[in-house]
């Protein structure tokens, strides 16, 4: 069985996903440099604009016109949820290039171009934790076809409600792209 957020994985890698055309805000950054902040950034997007709403794809894009969060053309929207019918959202901040993903089926990720893996792993839990979100890890491995890809899940619920938590990172000992993905449980 294809795990739900598989409609976010493009390729073999998720760097294809921010070619130059992609995102109109914030100038690139040079090749190696981290993004300061880009982990916390990320799961701050990620915690306030996901998985509240999870399930509710209308809901996650009305707080994302709230927020003033530019859609992305769909040529970007189709590279990022990779083909799936939705909506992607610029949510950039200066010097951090970031994507809201939303799926018509209700799936939503958190992508960034550039940041370390173990600092988005110790970003996520400090996050959930702030958050007042209970989670276990479910999963710590790299891909089998992709070694170039990473995986953490958790398990992780709040109030009633439960979800899926994929943390998918680019290997890079400069920092490589990041997607958090939500799916509910």
């Amino acid at each position: 069985m294809r795990p739900p957020w598989a409609v976010f994985l493009a390729a073999a890698t998720i760097a294809a996903l921010f070619a130059e055309p992609v995102l109109s805000s914030s100038a690139i950054l040079p090749v190696g440099d981290p993004q300061p902040g880009a982990p916390e950034q990320l799961v701050g997007l990620f915690v306030q604009g996901c998985m509240p709403f999870v399930g509710q794809p209308a809901a996650l894009r009305s707080w994302a016109a709230r927020n003033g969060l530019p859609v992305l053309a769909q040529p970007a929207t189709d590279a990022f949820l990779h083909g799936a019918p939705g909506r992607a959202f610029d949510a950039s901040v200066p010097g951090v290039r970031l994507v809201l993903a939303s799926s018509d089926d209700g799936l939503c990720a958190g992508i960034v171009d550039k940041a370390e893996s173990a600092a988005i792993a110790t970003a996520l839990e400090a996050g959930l934790r702030q958050a007042g979100v209970a989670f276990r890890l479910a999963i710590d491995r790299d891909d089998t076809a992709a070694k170039a890809l990473h995986f953490r899940e958790y398990l992780a619920t709040r109030a009633g409600r439960s979800w899926r938590i994929l943390a998918a990172t680019v290997h890079d000992l400069s920092g490589g792209q990041a997607m958090l993905t939500a799916a509910p449980e």
